[in-house]
């Protein structure tokens, strides 16, 4: 799965993204942010924000950057900043290649993107790099298990990740190796507890 296959794809998912997928995600989004503690003065850096759907959780005087690959995605978040453009910034960027220096934000999360990015490991990079030493670190995506029945339709639709736009087969284990994180907890959320939150620490 490259860029271009996922802009693609949200091309073909942004005006029906909210309708389909607003509801199901919006307990872990929720949680995400009520996790995250935001207090005024707060800089936040929200990877791969989509159509902003989570914007409207971040408390006032809370500064959100929202930064996404997808043009038509963020076109429909443009929309969620009403008057708040003083405090909720977005960019079309990629999330393998942040344009932002070293320790620019208190937290960095990456809500239902792990699985969608073609590197993986270059966006966890890149989002420790800008979150400052101390800060916090917030993942929430689907993993896949390595056993039973859903493990092996994970399997076996992974060959149509360009099509679906992210990779379904997406083992927790390997990612928290890969991503070397010192994990505060984590836990279910959404229905089924199909998804799992990842709240961890920067210490840079």
């Amino acid at each position: 799965m490259d860029e271009q296959s996922v802009v693609t794809a949200y091309r073909r998912l942004s005006r029906q993204y909210d309708r389909f997928f607003g509801p199901v995600f919006e307990q872990g989004r929720q949680e995400a942010v009520r996790l995250m503690d935001c207090r005024a003065g707060d800089r936040v850096l929200e990877v791969g924000v989509g159509t902003g759907l989570s914007l409207d959780h971040y408390g006032d005087g809370v500064q959100v950057v929202g930064i996404d690959v997808s043009p038509d995605m963020l076109e429909h978040a443009k929309a969620r900043v009403n008057g708040n453009a003083d405090r909720i910034t977005l960019a079309l960027m990629d999330a393998q290649a942040l344009e932002y220096a070293d320790h620019s934000f208190d937290k960095v999360v990456a809500m239902y993107v792990a699985s969608v990015v073609p590197d993986p490991r270059k966006m966890i990079e890149e989002m420790k790099r800008v979150c400052k030493p101390g800060g916090e670190l917030f993942i929430v995506n689907h993993f896949s298990g390595d056993k039973g029945p859903m493990a092996s339709l994970e399997r076996l639709v992974s060959p149509l990740s360009k099509l679906v736009g992210f990779r379904p087969s997406f083992p927790l284990d390997e990612f928290l190796a890969m991503a070397d994180f010192d994990v505060i907890e984590t836990k279910k959320v959404n229905a089924f507890g199909y998804w799992t939150l990842i709240h961890a620490r920067h210490h840079g």
